[in-house]
């Protein structure tokens, strides 16, 4: 049966007007697949980061949709718009109500300690971390292991034995963050060496992978060495390409956002990209 004239133009009038609002509401005209997977890439793609001078401008040229700063709190960071904030118990002194709490508030995604295995970082035995655990999972969020500084994928180290303990004990582990260091400043080769390393990693445990730290740094002799600009570059450049291939790789954050405290491998320099963070901002 034909609808009466003018309830077919009201109709018509309806679904233009519900039109021209969505595209006013996302300031842009229907979501195409390439934007789609634009906007997928973009959420992957994280930083690290502490406060520093231009630190939201650097955030936002980056392009970054999430971020972390190894604390509960944002540390003084006013983040752009649609940079979502992962929050960290960093290590035993930060398991308590009041630093659990603070993390709550920021959202419903948690990373666990930071590199227990290290002597120089949270310094935690199994034990210790498997003793505190249910702390950390009574917030309720999704929660990442801790973020061991080396060895992810090894039979019998430390995460392994944190996996198996927690296994053993019903504790709740929804994601792995792993941290990865490259020696071989042969672009090529160290992105292999991480794609392995990851995906290892992934068939020891079978959970999503999260790589918190990661960049072209020798620390064999004790003091860091790194490689020119152009070769971290070209490293950013075809790792960031090999990490938004893995499927089981959901997140990813490079060592670090701002060159201010002297390491080799950040990013910008106030908010100004150098090299690196040029590649970095076109990644994904």
């Amino acid at each position: 049966m034909r609808r009466p004239r003018l309830v077919t133009a009201l109709l018509i009038t309806t679904i233009l007007l519900t039109s021209v609002t969505a595209e006013a509401d996302t300031g842009r005209s229907a979501t195409s697949p390439q934007d789609a997977a634009t906007a997928a890439a973009v959420q992957k793609k994280g930083i690290s980061a502490w406060k520093f001078d231009g630190v939201t401008r650097a955030m936002t040229h980056a392009k970054v949709g999430w971020f972390y700063t190894w604390a509960t709190g944002r540390g003084g960071i006013r983040a752009p718009r649609g940079a979502e904030f992962v929050p960290m118990i960093w290590g035993p002194e930060s398991v308590s109500r009041a630093e659990l709490n603070r993390a709550k508030a920021q959202g419903d995604i948690l990373l666990g300690f930071n590199e227990p295995d290290h002597p120089q970082q949270s310094n935690m035995t199994v034990a210790q971390a498997l003793e505190l655990w249910p702390r950390l999972q009574a917030t309720g969020m999704r929660l990442g292991a801790p973020a061991v500084a080396s060895g992810a994928d090894v039979a019998g180290g430390w995460l392994d034995r944190f996996m198996k303990g927690a296994k053993a004990r019903h504790y709740r582990v929804d994601f792995i963050p792993v941290h990865w260091y490259g020696a071989d400043f042969n672009s090529g080769r160290a992105t292999d060496q991480l794609r392995d390393y990851l995906k290892a990693t992934y068939q020891r445990y079978k959970k999503p992978i999260w790589l918190t730290e990661y960049a072209l740094t020798d620390f064999s002799s004790g003091v860091p060495r790194y490689p020119t600009k152009t070769q971290q570059a070209t490293f950013v450049k075809k790792s960031t390409a090999m990490l938004q291939r893995q499927s089981y790789v959901k997140r990813y954050a490079w060592f670090t956002l701002s060159t201010s405290r002297g390491d080799g491998t950040g990013l910008y320099d106030g908010a100004r990209a150098n090299k690196i963070g040029a590649a970095y901002r076109a990644a994904g």
